[in-house]
């Protein structure tokens, strides 16, 4: 089978492609830069997804499944470029395949549970978030994502080709990029963590490996063609919080402070000082979304394998080893 993949050099992209080398596949991935070391069975295509002289036909050749899994989510000046226009550039490439050689591609496609959204109103509102629950993206990371799902959606109503789209939500291991989930374990280890509001806020994390067993299960399971899967491994947030502390054998955090005393002063600040000063966002720490995976479990026999609160010992390590 003939796997090509996007996004390889990305944080589950690079762990996708380790877990893809191991099982006999053929591997072609595209990169702008080829910087990260591959296993020595994979074919690397140079090219850009966001240029018009991307070699697609080139990278699609003789596909059977691909991984969109390329993301921006840094600059914004891309994300549409990338996600929207990159997007269209490899649907023409896979329609072709089709069209020239009666190749059904089938596309299994990473999302982000950002396409539901933030709830509408306060942060603080309970909320249950299904596959069959409304889009509403806030921001340009999350729009320019979900009309690269719909684009895909609606490519296969051609019957060219097939779809299944993940969307995970915040993604975590100890190689990561994003330092919010360290920031968050050096709080509780230096004792400046303190909680904010009523208690009941939830932790929407998925590990890694997770995802990329997610993402395996959608590329060859049947059932999974023309679907979409949420996959999250919510936890009570105090839950999240007492098992960090367990682990760094530390004392449990217990200071609570009601939310409008935090967040008053720092709207103020926000409001002030926003041109010089980034003011870090606290809905993360109140939020009661939960996203439940029956959908996933039932229909795909999915399990996790690295579940919350238990599997930050991943990132435990990796803070103990940069003491």
């Amino acid at each position: 089978m003939q796997i090509c993949v996007t996004g390889a050099n990305g944080f589950i992209g690079r762990q996708l492609i380790e877990a893809l080398s191991t099982k006999g596949n053929s591997i072609r991935i595209l990169t702008r830069q080829n910087k990260t070391i591959f296993p020595p069975n994979i074919d690397i295509i140079i090219g850009d997804l966001t240029k018009s002289d991307c070699p697609l036909n080139k990278f699609m050749a003789g596909c059977d499944v691909l991984f969109h899994c390329a993301g921006e989510m840094r600059d914004e000046k891309l994300m549409h470029l990338l996600h929207v226009e990159g997007t269209k550039r490899l649907i023409n490439s896979a329609q072709n395949e089709y069209s020239h050689y009666k190749r059904k591609i089938h596309w299994v496609q990473l999302s982000s549970c950002g396409a539901y959204g933030p709830p509408i109103g306060k942060p603080e509102i309970s909320r249950v978030v299904t596959e069959n629950s409304a889009t509403h993206p806030a921001n340009i990371y999350e729009s320019t994502k979900t009309i690269s799902d719909e684009l895909v959606i609606h490519a296969c109503d051609s019957g060219k080709m097939t779809f299944s789209i993940l969307r995970p939500s915040n993604v975590f291991g100890a190689e990561m990029a994003n330092q919010s989930l360290f920031k968050l374990i050096l709080m509780v280890k230096r004792g400046h963590f303190f909680y904010i509001g009523k208690a009941g806020s939830i932790a929407t994390y998925v590990h890694v490996n997770d995802v990329v067993k997610a993402l395996m299960i959608l590329a060859v399971n049947p059932r999974a063609k023309g679907e979409i899967y949420n996959l999250s491994n919510d936890c009570k947030f105090e839950d999240l919080i007492n098992t960090i502390a367990s682990l760094l054998n530390v004392c449990k955090p217990k200071i609570r402070i009601p939310g409008p005393i935090i967040r008053i002063p720092i709207g103020v600040l926000a409001k002030l000082l926003k041109r010089w000063v980034h003011i870090p966002r606290l809905d993360a720490l109140v939020m009661r979304t939960r996203y439940p995976t029956k959908k996933i479990e039932s229909e795909l026999d999915f399990l996790f394998t690295m579940p919350l609160p238990k599997s930050v010992e991943d990132l435990i390590r990796r803070v103990n080893q940069n003491k």
